[in-house]
């Protein structure tokens, strides 16, 4: 092999020449040449995106095709594939004072739009109006002001240690100054592409912004997006036949298959989202009983979800909190999978003969859910835990598992499944607040001491300190079990050899792709 060059070794690659194994070691020469501007790249993406845009709106960053809104948008800050925060339209923050409720942030100068115009710190505090008002996370912001042509000043409600993390989320992207009707929905942004054409939740079309604040990237002319929800089979078949360059967050179970294959790589991130299996604690649900929700998660065999589901090196065990085992806050299960000690805790809860629990319901938000609760529901069985399942469709399942906050209203929230994916303690843990439905509005000494103990979380500037706290909520939700998370996943895609410098990440809404190029 050592007697080939570069140029023959891609020939013999195309013509389908070079064995499994050896195919492998050709992104070495694509590493070591120099980037290559131009071309364009195509590529699918498997995941569920369920606030998808219509004609209308679909060129806001909520609503863009898959959520990867650094195709086309920047935010205040990054996190990176080790989920570190790193600069990004900012250049610094720091809190204003030792309350930890005001942070001051200093913007990159000269940054432009893409029509031109250069975006300022009115930028930020028209596009923080609306994200605060309209999503979960910027909730916690008051408001904020400039403070300076390139400084903004944040005020939250309360202090928050981690808050540059929150700037960085998928829905916090900086966007042109405008009212909150029509801001967002040029699709005007500053990131390394610009927007030309959607057909709404199906495809994407981006072409290279030029202007871009970072010099000489991106290096791609073009990309394409296509939604392949729900379409593993047409996906792959489309990388096979060369229809697409790449496909994002594939069934963990081709891999074994996929690697086999010539001018194919794949790649891993170190974690990915999971399964949270809400527990509904409203008036007769067998799950207000703490001692049905520890049996329950005795019972599962989370190792057998692994092995069988995802394959050993695409996934890994959860601890029932939000946290993935990648996070270096993450506390590992010290209760082991225990039968016995399940069946006793349900005939200490009147089931001394197991129990049939109420239909769980899931979406096939990733390619493998099936499987998960296919050996979820056989596992539980050891303990005498009958766990009916159905599959519901991904369109109108976010409102079908959700029911009405208002239990007078008789439309109870479900037994349910959904996805959460890998984000900072102070994000993660904050799920599982009793007022939040993925934590089946979870009550008691247990939740008030957890909620507690995220307060103080929150002010405490030593991080060392905060990894503490957030080994005792753990360890609270460990024994209460709020809610089931019992194993994720590792986000794996599949590329083409002379796709270069394509990183894969936990957060697969993170990815960016300035400086990806073709070989």
């Amino acid at each position: 092999m050592s007697s080939l060059n570069r140029r023959e070794i891609l020939k013999l690659t195309r013509n389908g020449l070079i064995v499994a194994g050896v195919s492998a070691s050709i992104p070495l020469f694509a590493q070591n040449a120099a980037p290559r501007k131009g071309g364009t790249l195509v590529y699918a993406n498997c995941s569920t995106n369920r606030r998808g845009g219509d004609a209308s709106n679909s060129k806001h960053p909520y609503y863009m095709i898959d959520l990867i809104t650094r195709t086309a948008y920047n935010a205040l800050t990054w996190i990176d594939e080790n989920l570190q925060v790193q600069a990004e339209l900012a250049t610094g923050w720091t809190p204003a004072d030792d309350s930890l409720a005001v942070w001051d942030f200093t913007l990159r100068e000269g940054v432009q739009f893409h029509n031109g115009r250069e975006m300022t710190a009115k930028d930020v505090v028209s596009s923080f109006e609306y994200h605060r008002q309209k999503t979960g996370f910027a909730a916690q912001i008051k408001g904020s002001e400039a403070t300076g042509k390139y400084k903004v000043r944040f005020f939250l409600k309360e202090g928050n240690a981690e808050f540059p993390f929150v700037v960085a989320e998928y829905d916090q992207m900086i966007m042109p100054e405008a009212s909150l009707d029509t801001i967002g929905l040029s699709g005007i942004g500053t990131g390394p592409f610009k927007i030309v054409s959607v057909d709404p939740q199906r495809r994407m079309v981006l072409t290279r912004n030029e202007s871009y604040w970072k010099k000489g990237l991106p290096y791609l002319d073009r990309i394409e997006v296509v939604n392949r929800e729900g379409q593993m089979e047409a996906a792959i078949n489309g990388f096979r036949s060369k229809q697409f360059d790449a496909v994002l967050n594939i069934d963990p179970r081709q891999i074994a298959q996929l690697e086999k294959e010539a001018e194919t790589e794949l790649i891993s991130a170190s974690s990915g989202d999971q399964a949270i299996i809400i527990l509904p604690k409203h008036a007769g649900s067998p799950f207000s009983d703490k001692r049905v929700r520890q049996a329950f998660s005795l019972a599962v065999d989370r190792d057998a979800i692994v092995r069988v589901a995802y394959g050993s090196a695409a996934g890994w065990v959860g601890n029932d909190s939000h946290l993935v085992a990648a996070d270096a806050n993450f506390s590992p299960r010290q209760s082991k999978r225990d039968v016995v000690r399940a069946k006793q805790l349900l005939a200490q809860a009147g089931y001394p003969n197991g129990i049939t629990l109420p239909t769980m319901y899931y979406a096939p938000q990733w390619p493998e859910m099936g499987r998960v609760f296919q050996i979820l529901q056989q596992t539980v069985k050891d303990a005498g835990i009958v766990l009916p399942i159905e599959e519901r469709p991904s369109d109108g399942y976010l409102k079908f598992r959700q029911g009405e906050e208002d239990v007078s209203k008789g439309n109870w929230h479900k037994f349910a499944y959904t996805a959460v994916g890998p984000r900072n303690p102070g994000i993660s843990l904050f799920r599982m607040r009793p007022s939040n439905n993925e934590s089946g509005y979870w009550s008691g000494s247990g939740a008030d001491t957890y909620m507690k103990l995220y307060s103080l979380a929150m002010v405490t500037r030593d991080s060392a300190k905060r990894k503490a706290l957030y080994a005792e909520m753990q360890a609270i939700v460990q024994d209460d079990v709020p809610a089931l998370l019992p194993a994720g996943r590792k986000n794996t895609l599949v590329k083409r050899t002379n796709v270069n410098n394509l990183k894969n990440h936990p957060q697969h809404w993170s990815i960016r792709w300035d400086e990806v190029w073709k070989s």
